[in-house]
């Protein structure tokens, strides 16, 4: 039986069916303060600075950001945090990734096979689809953080 693919939270990012270059994580925009949030608010904006009366609008965030700050996860979180105890923990790392023209920094896990040692404060990166995890009926979808290509950093720059 074939899983079903899950975001482990919805309306956080793009279907991650899309091609891999279209994938966004997914924001909103404060209509009266420009302001933009990661996670998303549907509710009201959160900058006390504000005028009011606006609305918020999705927007996709930036693909492409620079590395702030990074570490690796060596343990097992405990509780709240799901995972199989018997399956072998498996260190992974976390990027906090700084999103110039939103002002902002994301938190995610790196791509697989990303270790510390690949990353450096001001390495630029970009989004991508991801797994979380895996159980018999879903496949849990989210973003993760790569190193952009020597050559394709060379194109932009």
């Amino acid at each position: 039986m074939a899983r079903t693919r899950r975001p482990v939270v919805a309306g956080w990012f793009t279907d991650d069916t899309v091609p891999e270059e279209e994938f966004r994580l997914l924001g909103t925009r404060c209509t009266a303060c420009a302001s933009v949030f990661f996670p998303r608010e549907d509710e009201l904006c959160r900058n006390p600075g504000c005028p009011g009366d606006g609305e918020l609008a999705e927007v996709p965030l930036s693909p492409r950001g620079r590395v702030w700050s990074y570490t690796d996860g060596r343990y097992r979180p405990p509780a709240p945090y799901v995972s199989d105890p018997d399956a072998p923990w498996e260190p992974y790392t976390l990027v906090a990734v700084e999103l110039a023209a939103e002002a902002m920094v994301v938190l995610g896990q790196a791509a697989p096979g990303v270790r510390p040692a690949d990353l450096a404060v001001g390495t630029e990166v970009e989004v991508v689809p991801g797994v979380l995890n895996e159980d018999d009926l879903h496949t849990w979808t989210t973003w993760n953080w790569r190193p952009v290509a020597r050559d394709e950093r060379e194109e932009t720059s």
